[in-house]
């Protein structure tokens, strides 16, 4: 087994309020290793931008890490002063975030900052840095790079402003990438290729890539496992094809349901009814019992954890139940 480049144990994530305190993440557990692209899917509200923010140490204030630890490459990294959580964030963990306008400085050429932030973590002279700026832009299917290099954000069309910004993560080299919503506000050729894109930086670099995204069919093209989150916990988590083909949640089960299949004739589409509960109002038990059709008594008092659920792991009564049939059968 390779050991995992990323840790997350246990992680806890408060908001302090004056009217007590909010708990968004509640004991999130999972790892990612080098070169694996590991998914967190789920609806808006669930925790996955959350998440990666609390890796790359970006919680908005007053957000804060009450419990738990990340590791990477062997050491914690959760309790690090600002400073050298900065320094870590540029040269190994690279960020690329949904809209690429707020990574970019409208005021800079793209050139700037892509030689700005590699000079800042790499040991490079100006020309060496601007070549490898050109290097990253043609790597990531930037036309043109020579020329376009010394254009603004604004001369770039929204996907080739996500390419720039892919370029920027992978500008000092990280070996982990955290990349939340990448594609959401593409058209879904450019979505294409920007998933093979990210796909073929992580064969070649030997990069992990953590994709927080909502959409089923950008982790189904992309991702070695999923991790499925609902109301700031782990709901299920397993390789990509098991959790899509054969989910043992019941809400992962209506997140699939929910996805038209092309070769079925349906008047209406699938739903989960209900919403996500708010932050205050999370039910005791598992917090998905208000919507679950397969709901008993157990989910209402007691919360599960995440239990062997053929090949993944669901965090769902049903799980130990349907375990305990097979038991006394056999």
């Amino acid at each position: 087994m390779t050991q995992p480049l990323l840790e997350v144990r246990h992680l806890r994530v408060e908001f302090p309020t004056r009217r007590g305190t909010l708990l968004a993440l509640d004991d999130i557990s999972f790892d990612i290793a080098p070169g694996e692209i590991l998914g967190v899917v789920g609806e808006s509200g669930a925790g996955k931008s959350l998440t990666g923010a609390a890796i790359i140490g970006l919680l908005e204030p007053p957000g804060r890490i009450a419990g738990g630890e990340i590791v990477f490459d062997g050491r914690r990294i959760d309790n690090l002063p600002a400073d050298a959580m900065r320094k870590l964030r540029g040269r190994h963990i690279g960020a690329i975030f949904q809209d690429p306008l707020t990574s970019l400085n409208p005021l800079y050429t793209i050139g700037r900052q892509l030689v700005e932030t590699i000079r800042q973590h790499l040991p490079m002279s100006e020309s060496d840095a601007r070549q490898r700026a050109i290097g990253l832009l043609q790597e990531t299917g930037i036309p043109a790079a020579e020329q376009r290099i010394g254009h603004y954000p604004h001369q770039f069309s929204g996907g080739m402003r996500q390419r720039v910004v892919i370029a920027l993560a992978l500008a000092a080299g990280p070996r982990l990438i955290v990349a939340d919503e990448p594609t959401t506000a593409l058209d879904v050729s450019i979505q294409a290729q920007i998933i093979s894109l990210l796909k073929r930086l992580c064969r070649d670099h030997g990069a992990a890539v953590m994709l927080v995204t909502h959409d089923m069919g950008v982790i189904a093209e992309t991702c070695d496992r999923v991790a499925v989150l609902y109301a700031g916990r782990v709901a299920e988590i397993g390789p990509v094809a098991e959790v899509i083909h054969r989910p043992a949640h019941p809400y992962t089960v209506g997140l699939m349901g929910s996805i038209p299949a092309m070769d079925e004739d349906r008047e209406r589409l699938l739903q989960i009814d209900g919403a996500m509960p708010r932050l205050n109002a999370i039910p005791s038990g598992c917090a998905f019992n208000p919507r679950c059709p397969q709901a008993f008594d157990r989910c209402r008092r007691e919360r599960p954890d995440l239990m062997p659920a053929g090949a993944t792991r669901a965090a769902c009564w049903l799980v130990d139940r349907a375990a305990g049939a097979a038991g006394q059968a056999a």
